[in-house]
């Protein structure tokens, strides 16, 4: 680890993410082209002068300020938003849009959902990249990659969550540089299939074929869905519940052709190739094939950002590997890091690729150290150990991340990697034969049942560790400064291995403090605030009272209903309650404090007594007069929650509006809390 942090470039790529980090929350850069080139110019000048002086410390800083300035110049320009060309520039009412599609998602009940990049308004060539919506009643088909479409339609911004604590999909899709969405129905454009060469194009044409030939053969659906994503990267046809299968079985990895599987592919790919170390400029040749047959595996895979960000990887791990030095490795991964964050800075918020590179050097800095543990006698059991030392040291670098953003650990993640892993390689063998023979039209029938009967084998399995409930730990709170600080630990813990002296160890063991405070201060956090939140939820009422560690919620829905709402999972993670009531009644007054809450529902039927300058909740669209009631109680605010219709709500807020009194609608601006 050591070397990893004296390597330099490893220092650019930090001072690099850095830059990308302040420039996607702060847009710090605002420089033009030529300006920005003037500036870095200008900032090698100064590094050159300090190195012809021997200014060692300046040198150093002004070269981490550049790099950082390297991160937000290229975050800023790879942002369309920027560019004079960018469409929302452009849009007008009439001018038509052409659109094409780049990406198909996985669709819900009422929807096909694709990425599409913005060629054109009216005449006008143009960039961006937007979500697009296709309606599925009268739908002929879905779309393909490469069609072209042509349309006059609103742009909408994407909603932010209206509850605490949901996943964000605008910061989502933000990170993708994507901020406008588009929802059409047939007949209300035109399409036409794209003239243009596209890799793109033609990589889901390629996938498009494998796919028409597999299903000439009798797999089922769920296994042929797996397939799909274990070799062609397509994970819209997984079901939901077997997709959280895997997830709570530790084994979503399997199903996302990523590092795992380009790795395997990469040693399967090395072994095979092995003797032609023989020759002369042998290793240079067989890592010039291998790299080019992974790049192929990523235009059949489908060129998405997971695929193409893993090859890129191992494309750094091949040339490394083919000077056998451990060094050489390490700093071709660093590389691979820098470059494609150089060109696709918003990948450093992806957690695929946050996952991948965290895994990889956590397996190259730890397992070594874990299998010299214990040195097996038998061949088995040695393929076994290191198989299992693989899978902690990779978890050892993802797990506060993935207890971060899922906030559950699954606890027979081990047995899930034990059992799959040594077949999966196999299985991807398997897989790539069974495509070539079904493209040939030549795969026989048994080969095709028994590879089917592989991969039922596999999801039963999944299915089985899944229902072991009791090893599954979920709504862990684990908060962005407690991962930051386990890191920090894992670090210390890391250089403390490879030299054990006192001063690595006091600095492991003052982070483990620091983590330990961190808890107490969160904890603290919560035993002392209190608040009333109105969550939004279409068609029902929730309204809830946080004192201490407790939460007391009164709602309208069923007993069983309102224990699996994932909004209240999510806060109740968030905010570490450890007890829930439930009240199955809205109340006609709810007193909070000092603050006076009146509620009046469908019955229209509410109380004026004692009533001084209260907050008044409408729930399931009550036939009122709300002016009079206003004139009445000259309420401090109005609340209309998710059971009430739009109609209705638009004209509370447009009588709020005329008598001065604030309105606030959970349907557009979230869930209303009250500290």
């Amino acid at each position: 680890m050591r070397k990893l942090l004296e390597y330099l470039p490893f220092h650019f790529t930090i001072c690099l993410v850095v830059g990308i980090i302040l420039q996607f929350n702060f847009a710090c850069w605002f420089l033009t082209g030529i300006e920005s080139v003037i500036l870095l110019v200008g900032l090698v000048g100064v590094l050159f002068i300090f190195n012809q002086f021997k200014k060692k410390t300046f040198f150093t800083v002004v070269s981490w300020l550049l790099f950082v300035f390297v991160g937000m110049f290229a975050a800023f320009t790879t942002n369309n938003v920027h560019r004079e060309n960018y469409y929302q520039n452009h849009l007008s009412q009439e001018a038509p849009v052409t659109i094409k599609i780049v990406k198909e998602l996985k669709s819900n009940l009422y929807y096909y959902k694709y990425f599409a990049t913005v060629q054109k308004i009216g005449n006008k060539p143009t960039t961006g990249k937007i979500l697009l919506h296709l309606q599925k009643v009268n739908a002929k088909g879905t779309l393909e990659v490469g069609d072209e479409l042509l349309f006059t339609s609103e742009f909408l911004t994407v909603q932010l969550p209206l509850n605490p604590y949901q996943f964000n999909y605008k910061e989502y899709l933000e990170k993708q540089g994507i901020y406008h969405q588009v929802f059409l129905k047939e007949p209300l454009f035109l399409k036409r299939e794209s003239q243009q060469f596209s890799l793109d194009v033609i990589a889901n044409k390629v996938r498009y074929s494998i796919e028409k030939a597999l299903l000439d053969y009798n797999f089922a659906d769920e296994e042929l869905a797996v397939i799909k994503a274990l070799l062609l990267g397509q994970r819209t046809d997984i079901s939901s519940e077997l997709l959280q299968n895997y997830t709570n079985a530790g084994a979503i990895h399997i199903l996302a052709v990523s590092g795992l599987h380009v790795g395997i592919i990469l040693l399967i790919l090395s072994f095979l190739l092995k003797p032609l170390e023989r020759l002369k400029y042998g290793k240079a040749t067989k890592a010039l094939i291998i790299v080019l047959l992974l790049w192929c595996f990523a235009i059949v895979a489908g060129l998405s950002a997971s695929v193409v960000r893993a090859v890129t990887m191992f494309t750094a791990v091949a040339i490394g590997m083919s000077f056998q030095r451990k060094t050489w490795l390490l700093h071709a991964l660093v590389m691979s890091m820098f470059v494609l964050l150089l060109f696709k800075p918003l990948f450093l918020f992806d957690v695929g690729f946050q996952l991948s590179y965290l895994a990889v050097f956590s397996i190259i800095f730890f397992q070594p150290k874990i299998a010299s543990t214990w040195k097996p006698n038998c061949w088995l059991a040695t393929k076994f150990w290191q198989l299992f030392t693989v899978s902690l040291a990779a978890q050892i670098g993802v797990l506060p991340i993935c207890l971060y953003y899922f906030n559950q650990f699954p606890g027979l993640f081990m047995l899930s990697n034990l059992v799959i892993i040594p077949f999966i390689g196999l299985i991807l063998l398997g897989g790539i034969v069974v495509i070539f023979l079904a493209l040939n039209n030549s795969l026989p029938s048994f080969l095709a049942s028994a590879y089917n009967a592989v991969i039922a084998m596999m999801n039963s399995f999944v299915s089985w560790v899944s229902l072991q409930e009791s090893f599954l730990i979920t709504d862990i709170s684990f908060s962005l400064t407690q991962m930051i600080i386990t890191y920090i630990v894992i670090v210390f813990l890391g250089l403390y291995l490879e030299k054990k002296n006192f001063k690595r160890f006091v600095g492991m063991l003052f982070f483990v403090i620091v983590f330990q405070i961190q808890l107490f201060f969160e904890k603290h956090q919560v035993q002392t605030t209190e608040e009333l939140i109105v969550f939004h939820k279409s068609r029902y009422t929730i309204i809830g009272i946080k004192q201490r560690d407790q939460l007391l919620l009164n709602h309208n829905l069923d007993t069983v209903a309102i224990k699996k709402l994932s909004l209240l999972k999510k806060y109740t993670t968030a905010k570490k309650i450890d007890t829930v009531m439930y009240k199955n009644n809205i109340p006609a007054i709810l007193q909070y404090h000092e603050q006076q809450v009146l509620i009046v529902d469908k019955l229209g039927v509410y109380q004026l007594k004692d009533m001084i300058t209260p907050i008044v909740l409408l729930t399931q669209s009550p036939k009122i007069n709300l002016e009079r009631l206003l004139l009445q109680l000259k309420p401090r605010l109005v609340i209309a929650d998710g059971s009430n219709y739009k109609s209705r709500i638009a004209n509370w807020k447009f009588i709020c509006d005329t008598n001065n009194i604030p309105f606030y609608d959970t349907g557009k601006s979230g869930a209303f809390v009250l500290k």
